[in-house]
C-alpha cells in the first residue's frame, strides 16, 4: 500500500513539473514570444519570464536579430542577352512577431524565394555592362523592391549585396577585345589630337615667319649650324634662291 501510494506521489510529481515547465518560458533579449489562446492571435511578449497556460495557450518563438541570407547562384540573361550567374547576400530581421508568424508561413522560406525571383527580375532589365559598373545601384534597386514586398510579412530587408557576377569563358575573352579595342581607340585619338595641335603650331610659326624675310634666313642659319654640330664630313646643303638674291644685291 506504501509503495502504492509513493508511486502516485512520483507520477504527481512528475506531471507538475512537467505542467511547470510548460507554463514558464524564457525569452532572450532578442526574442519575442507570439501568444495565441485558443487558436487566436493574443498578444506578443517578452523578454524575460513568460507563463503560458497549459492546454490553453500556445507561444511561437520569433528572433529579432538580423539575418544574413545567402542567396543561391542565379542563371540571369542581362537586357543585351548576355547569360550570367550571380549570386548575392540579403541582411534582414523580423520588426513586427505578429505579422512573421500570422500573414505569412516560414517567412525565412519566403523571404528567400522573394530574393532569388527579384534578383533575376531587376539584373534582366539591365545591360551587362550595367551589371559590372553600377553594382551599388542595383542593389540599392533590389534591396527597396524587397523592403516594400515583406513590409506586410514584419520583415525589413537592411541591404542586399550582389557578390559574383561570373561570366564564361568565350564572353572574358569578348571582353578583352573590346577593353584592348578601346584603348587602341583612345590612343589613336589622342595622337591624331596631338598631330593636329602641332600643325596648327606649324602654321602659326610659318606665319610669323613669312612676315619678315630676314627671319626666314636666320631659321636657315640656325638649322645650319645644328646641322654642323652633327660633326658630319660633308655637309650639302641647298640655299633658297631669296638668299642668294639678298647676298648678290648686298
Amino acid at each position: 500500500m506504501n509503495i502504492d501510494i509513493l508511486s502516485f506521489a512520483g507520477v504527481i510529481g512528475f506531471l507538475l513539473i512537467l505542467l511547470l515547465a510548460n507554463t514558464i518560458k524564457i525569452l532572450r533579449e532578442y526574442e519575442r514570444g507570439v501568444i495565441f489562446t485558443l487558436g487566436r492571435f493574443d498578444k506578443v511578449k517578452g523578454p524575460g519570464i513568460i507563463l503560458v497556460i497549459p492546454f490553453i495557450q500556445q507561444m511561437v518563438r520569433v528572433d529579432l536579430r538580423t539575418v544574413v541570407m545567402d542567396v543561391p547562384t542565379q542563371d540571369v540573361i542581362s537586357f543585351d542577352n548576355v547569360s550570367v550567374k550571380v549570386n548575392a547576400v540579403i541582411y534582414y530581421r523580423v520588426v513586427d512577431p505578429q505579422k512573421a508568424i500570422i500573414n505569412v508561413e516560414r517567412f525565412m522560406d519566403a523571404t528567400s524565394q522573394l530574393a532569388q525571383t527579384t534578383l533575376r527580375s531587376v539584373l534582366g532589365k539591365h545591360e551587362l555592362d550595367e551589371m559590372l559598373a553600377e553594382r551599388d545601384k542595383l542593389n540599392e534597386d533590389i534591396q527597396v523592391i524587397l523592403d516594400r514586398q515583406t513590409d506586410g510579412w514584419g520583415v525589413k530587408v537592411t541591404n542586399v549585396e550582389i557578390k559574383h557576377i561570373d561570366l564564361d569563358e568565350s564572353m572574358i575573352r569578348a571582353i578583352a577585345k573590346q577593353a584592348e579595342a578601346e584603348r587602341q581607340r583612345r590612343a589613336k585619338v589622342i595622337h591624331a589630337e596631338g598631330e593636329q595641335q602641332a600643325a596648327q603650331k606649324l602654321v602659326e610659326a610659318a606665319e610669323k615667319l613669312a612676315e619678315s624675310p630676314n627671319a626666314i634666313q636666320l631659321r636657315y642659319l640656325q638649322t645650319l649650324g645644328d646641322i654642323a654640330g652633327e660633326k658630319n664630313s660633308t655637309i650639302v646643303f641647298p640655299v633658297p634662291i631669296d638668299t642668294l638674291k639678298s647676298l648678290i644685291g648686298k
